[in-house]
């Protein structure tokens, strides 16, 4: 599914949360070629949309809570949030926090699904999401880190309806069989205190060139830049506050 705009039931948006948001700033804009334009209203708290040429593409902000980690988080576009969150429930995940409206942009809520991977539920009004998706610098594949895939692949589909298109070693998540995510099974190779998660990947023109790029500016590798069947070349990266996120480049695309 190559996306090109906001879709119901898809990932709209993604932001960070980070201890340091003047030097994440610095680091995505270098990085993905970002422009950040920094909500100034006292309310905001700092949070910062970063964009790529005159479309929305992320944000940057300072963690919420306490408990919160450095960390990316993904939002799912939905009609109606409150109806949605009462779906995460009745299927059994969680509400991290109720639904509330951001003024002049939309609804929201943060949850989390039976294992404890956090997302974010967003109605959107004046503001719908991103306004790129899968171009160099723009989120394009989103994917669930998880211990419980059977636990998973019942929550998802019940909440958002998705399809779910199982393989050999990775299973993919899609809307009416156009796949947008997929889902990693958490074995030996993730440390025990890493907790289930979604992880954003970000379409770049040249996967090995940003891997090195990245690595000068403090990033660590966590996957090196590894080809897949199709031509896709991914990686995994970690910036210096500890903030996880994949890229890849297409080379049927780009």
């Amino acid at each position: 599914m190559k996306q090109t705009s906001v879709t119901t039931n898809a990932p709209c948006w993604v932001e960070l949360g980070t201890d340091d948001p003047p030097a994440a700033r610095t680091f995505y804009t270098e990085l993905f070629g970002w422009r950040p334009d920094s909500d100034v209203r006292p309310e905001a708290e700092g949070y910062t949309r970063m964009f790529l040429g005159e479309a929305a593409a992320a944000a940057v902000g300072p963690r919420n809570a306490p408990q919160q980690p450095t960390a990316w988080t993904v939002a799912f576009a939905v009609a109606d949030a409150d109806a949605t969150a009462a779906r995460v429930e009745a299927a059994g995940g969680a509400l991290r926090k109720e639904p509330s409206d951001v003024p002049d942009h939309g609804r929201f809520s943060v949850a989390a699904d039976p294992s404890g991977a956090v997302f974010i539920l967003w109605q959107g009004r004046g503001f719908k999401g991103a306004g790129v998706f899968n171009e160099p610098g723009s989120l394009g594949w989103v994917e669930l880190a998880t211990r419980d895939a059977a636990g998973a692949t019942a929550f998802y589909p019940a909440v958002f309806g998705w399809s779910v298109a199982p393989g050999e070693h990775y299973t993919q998540w899609g809307l009416d069989g156009q796949d947008f995510g997929g889902m990693l099974v958490m074995d030996d190779r993730f440390p025990p205190e890493v907790p289930p998660h979604w992880l954003p990947y970000f379409s770049v023109a040249d996967a090995d060139n940003t891997v090195s790029r990245a690595v000068g500016m403090g990033a660590d590798v966590l996957m090196p830049a590894v080809s897949m069947e199709g031509g896709r070349r991914i990686a995994v990266l970690r910036d210096a506050q500890g903030a996880v996120f994949g890229i890849y480049h297409d080379g049927a695309e780009h």
